[in-house]
């Protein structure tokens, strides 16, 4: 279904100039409604947007905000006031309603027919929707019934602007907070990929914006993908003051039938920063030493090396009811630093040194030595891997 965020995105509304609740941009429209008193509500249906003359209200700001309310509490769209000389001038209260509610609210000059507000409207969401519907069924047939359908997606990206030998990627975008809507970010999103790619689709997929971009077709090349997501989670951060976010990017691949794999290795990519709660883990090229394990063919190995490693500090800790293994998970995060240590396992720091040599002697190791760290730092991402099924 088409949201305001396309229809704002469309050249064919200049005549809307957005007064408040832009944070409500993900709300999807499916169709137009005029409202000019409050008792012709109840014809109002949810995702529509209603537009106003004030030609009843005759300059009563009170039954303005009414309607605006009683508007928004039928989960309608969003609210359109035609200025003018029945609505001279739109009250502060209902912009700060607008933003607080995340409703979104539009002015729109008398000069302009509401009439044809209501055409263009019914055409957009027409042509919209048509346009959404390919590439959601390209998108879906790609990463999830690609045999079936393998003998025209060629063709079909063909005419969604992807030329033959392209080098496909996907990107994942999903929130942290299952309970947190996905479009709630989409406007920016949208609006910093428009500005990184010369073309790209994408679909919503559960709780997920899937990106199918090309690899030779950035705009940006200059700029590191990492920067763009920065700065993706800076404006999201300051619009909504929260990190809600996670964004994760897999490899590029030439053939079509291995599209499949670049988005399950941006779900990787995004499971395994939200586990470490590493914001800074982007792409599946840079995840380093996690490609490794996992493409390790025999996991017996995988997994020896992980009981060497940790076996006899859990084995402990079992007999004597002690925290060692988990200590040690934080000695080798804060890199050894006792007053970090300290601090994060609220211990004292003779406790921490303790620790430290209690360890060394059960495991027969340096723990001052790089590659000792090491080792032991990789035998806890085989672990972390293993018990989320990474």
């Amino acid at each position: 279904m088409s949201t305001i965020s396309h229809m704002m995105q469309s050249s064919l509304f200049p005549q809307l100039r957005v007064i408040a609740g832009e944070n409500g941009f993900y709300r999807k429209i499916s169709g137009i409604n005029i409202l000019e008193k409050e008792e012709l509500t109840i014809f109002c249906r949810p995702n529509e947007l209603v537009v106003t003359t004030g030609v009843y209200i005759a300059n009563d700001m009170d039954c303005l905000e009414q309607l605006v309310k009683v508007a928004y509490e039928k989960r309608t769209a969003g609210f359109i006031i035609n200025t003018g000389p029945y609505i001279p001038d739109i009250p502060s209260s209902l912009i700060h309603f607008a933003d607080e509610h995340e409703y979104p609210l539009f002015q729109m000059d008398w000069k302009h027919r509401v009439t044809d507000l209501l055409k263009t409207t019914f055409q957009f969401i027409t042509t919209n929707q048509q346009e959404r519907s390919s590439e959601e069924q390209v998108m879906h047939q790609l990463l999830f019934n690609y045999q079936q359908h393998e003998s025209h997606l060629t063709e079909t990206l063909e005419q969604l602007g992807f030329p033959k030998h392209t080098e496909y990627g996907i990107i994942v975008c999903t929130a942290k907070d299952e309970s947190i809507n996905i479009q709630r970010y989409n406007t920016i999103i949208l609006l910093a990929f428009q500005q990184r790619y010369e073309q790209f689709i994408h679909f919503q997929y559960r709780n997920q914006l899937i990106y199918l971009i090309d690899r030779t077709r950035v705009k940006t090349a200059t700029i590191p993908f990492s920067t763009i997501v920065e700065e993706i989670y800076q404006k999201v951060e300051e619009k909504y003051k929260e990190f809600g976010l996670s964004i994760g990017m897999g490899g590029f691949y030439a053939a079509l039938g291995e599209i499949h794999k670049s988005y399950e290795e941006a779900l990787t990519v995004i499971r395994l920063a939200q586990l470490h709660n590493n914001r800074y883990l982007y792409k599946y090229k840079d995840m380093g030493a996690y490609q490794i394990i996992m493409n390790v063919d025999n996991q017996r190995v995988i997994e020896q090396f992980r009981q060497n490693m940790l076996g006899r500090l859990y084995r402990y800790d079992e007999l004597h009811g002690t925290d060692f293994v988990s200590f040690l998970r934080i000695f080798l995060e804060e890199n050894g630093s006792t007053i970090k240590i300290s601090q994060r396992a609220f211990v004292h720091r003779n406790t921490v040194l303790y620790k430290v040599n209690k360890i060394e002697m059960l495991l027969d190791m340096d723990l001052t030595n790089t590659f000792t760290k090491t080792n032991l730092y990789l035998a806890f991402l085989i672990e972390d891997m293993q018990k989320h099924g990474v």
